[in-house]
């Protein structure tokens, strides 16, 4: 794999390919705006964001889900690792709703492709067109032969290596899906109880749809991780991450190629397997990535910042200053490839964007459901 930046899928593709082309991501963007927005850049899987077909689902049930008690809390940043995307800090009013208490999970997102015979967007093949209008003009197409159904896998590194050049630890990997989470030959056998990856936006959506749920906001989520603590760094309070026992699974070490594994996984590990937070939700903190509702604008708390926002539903459209070119919605949560120095996304203010026509090995989601629609 070569350096890429603001076309980095292009770059992947060419790359598999066997071309010699490189980019260098440090004559984009500096390295410090990496480190403060972009420790989850990825690229644009590139699929037609089609009518999913799936029926609206009418289960009743809320098995697996708890209530968040409605309330007025402060959405933002709350300590020095804050980033500017995370301010002014201000007041949000959310209703109450139901949530799940863990990342959906591999044996139920099969139930839902069982029964749907939905296809994610990791299974299909990018698609050119849609591909170019998210990148700048004149940028060239690559060969054929390249665009095939494939995701995003992470490889530990040998060694130290510059954190600002992300595909040294990411490799498209065709092949790659929920089924397969780290490429062919891999499954998912025994990890019934993992949260599913490789999840699109549209995916997320689509499943949302046929369980009768839908995606939180991201004040939903934030309040919700919160766990019913004001202004604290974590959903635990201000202990430190690494201060005593293993509170989430992440990335302890030197990222990306030594891992203490104090928290007994290196990549991800099943649901529950830490505490949950004062509304008895899991994993709010590392794991994997969650898809929320919301586009992401990285002035959008700006425009918030006068009163009490009630129940915002994020901006009419997406804005991301590192890639303008490529609309993005928003990720909260952190994953088990979030460390200190790199990517503190364990932290209950911390903004993350993707396409949402892309998947990876550490992004998936967890459902929600109004009050009134048990």
């Amino acid at each position: 794999m070569k350096n890429y930046s603001y076309i980095l899928i292009v770059a992947v593709l060419f790359c598999v390919s066997g071309c010699s082309h490189s980019v260098n991501i440090t004559s984009e963007v500096s390295s410090e705006k990496i480190n403060i927005h972009n420790c989850m850049q990825a690229p644009k899987h590139f699929v037609l964001n089609e009518r999913n077909g799936i029926e609206a689902g009418n289960d009743t049930s809320l098995s697996g889900m708890v209530l968040i008690p409605g309330g007025i809390f402060e959405m933002g940043g709350d300590n020095e690792q804050s980033a500017p995307d995370e301010f002014p800090k201000h007041k949000v009013s959310v209703d109450s709703f139901y949530m799940d208490i863990t990342e959906v999970t591999n044996v139920q997102f099969k139930m839902f492709v069982d029964a749907t015979g939905y296809i994610t967007t990791a299974e299909r093949k990018p698609d050119w067109e849609e591909l170019k209008k998210a990148l700048p003009p004149g940028t060239p197409k690559p060969p054929d032969s390249v665009f095939l159904a494939a995701s995003l896998v992470f490889k530990q590194t040998d060694g130290e290596v510059r954190l600002d050049d992300y595909s040294q630890w990411w490799e498209w990997v065709p092949g790659a899906d929920w089924k397969h989470p780290h490429g062919p030959g891999s499954d998912i056998k025994g990890k019934e109880n993992y949260p599913v990856v490789h999840i699109s936006w549209y995916d997320a959506i689509a499943y949302c749809q046929w369980a009768g749920k839908r995606l939180p906001t991201e004040a939903e989520w934030e309040y919700a991780a919160r766990g019913g603590l004001e202004n604290k760094i974590y959903p635990w309070g201000n202990e430190h991450i690494n201060t005593g026992k293993p509170k989430g699974n992440t990335w302890e070490g030197k990222f990306p190629y030594f891992n203490e594994e104090k928290d007994g996984y290196v990549l991800a590990a099943p649901v529950k397997s830490f505490a949950s937070n004062g509304y008895g939700i899991y994993d709010m903190a590392g794991n994997v990535w969650e898809w929320c509702s919301d586009w992401y604008h990285a002035d959008y708390y700006h425009m918030l910042r006068k009163g009490i926002s009630k129940n915002p539903n994020g901006p009419d459209n997406s804005f991301d200053p590192i890639d303008p070119y490529t609309p993005k919605k928003t990720i909260r949560g952190g994953s088990f490839l979030c460390n200190e120095v790199y990517c503190s996304g364990y932290r209950v203010a911390r903004r993350m964007k993707s396409s949402p026509d892309t998947g990876m090995e550490h992004t998936g989601f967890r459902c929600v459901k109004d009050v009134n629609k048990k």
